[in-house]
């Protein structure tokens, strides 16, 4: 936990906030935290800041607040995922906020066994502390927006437009000759919806589908890897794309 987060409800009118869950526990136990210790701190999807500890007790600490004015910039990756396994989701959720996109689409695919969408991971409040989680690893701030659809073909030709409006469209795909990272690399400022199948891949209908409306195939090598490992190790080649 490398940035306390604090929900804006929770901060006073003085700036003060009295936290007695997890985050508490974290200042105590492991920041070592006294009266007078400064720790890192944010508002979530707010600027982050500096707490003062005012007290600190065996299930409990008070924080004065002290704010930025200016909010970190949203991430520039958006990430349109075919539903993995629910074991595999679970762990998605704090790596991708962790790593940084701007709004997760999960969508429905041929690979995809359709019970995986019955899973609590895709409840809020089963998924929205994991995204905190990866936030605070981060030092973020900014949460990412979900949206869940069971339809593919509805999502890509009549919602997808609305979700993601400008911006450069890339399908990851093994059999793809662009690399990732050079495909992000080209195309210049604005965003990237990165679109990535399940682990038995896109189908026909789904590639040809995904490139009617503008998706570039991208790969970054032939091995087929898992969900969770092909996310994030394509994510980190898009973002490092996007600075150059």
């Amino acid at each position: 936990m490398n940035l306390i987060l604090l929900e804006p409800h929770e901060v006073g009118a003085s700036g003060e906030a009295v936290l007695s869950d997890a985050r508490a526990a974290h200042l105590r136990n492991v920041l070592k935290s006294a009266p007078g210790s400064h720790v890192r701190i944010g508002l979530l999807d707010g600027p982050r800041g500096v707490g003062t500890v005012l007290s600190i007790g065996d299930g409990t600490a008070a924080l004065r607040c002290a704010f930025e004015t200016s909010v970190p910039s949203r991430p520039g990756v958006d990430l349109l995922l075919a539903l993995p396994r629910p074991k595999v989701i679970r762990r998605i959720w704090a790596q991708v906020a962790a790593i940084g996109v701007g709004q997760i689409i999960l969508t429905h695919a041929e690979r995809v066994e359709r019970n995986y969408f019955d899973t609590h991971w895709l409840a809020p409040e089963s998924y929205r502390p994991r995204l905190i989680e990866g936030l605070q690893q981060a030092r973020d701030t900014r949460l990412p927006a979900v949206s869940i659809h069971r339809r593919f073909k509805v999502l890509i030709e009549d919602q997808l437009d609305g979700l993601f409006k400008d911006g450069r469209r890339l399908a990851a795909d093994p059999a793809a000759e662009k690399p990732a990272g050079a495909a992000a690399r080209e195309g210049g400022e604005g965003r990237v919806l990165l679109a990535v199948g399940p682990e038995g891949g896109w189908n026909d209908f789904e590639r040809g589908l995904l490139a009617a409306h503008g998706f570039q195939p991208v790969g970054m090598g032939p091995r087929t890897l898992r969900t969770d490992t092909a996310c994030i190790a394509l994510l980190a080649l898009v973002h490092e794309g996007m600075k150059g």
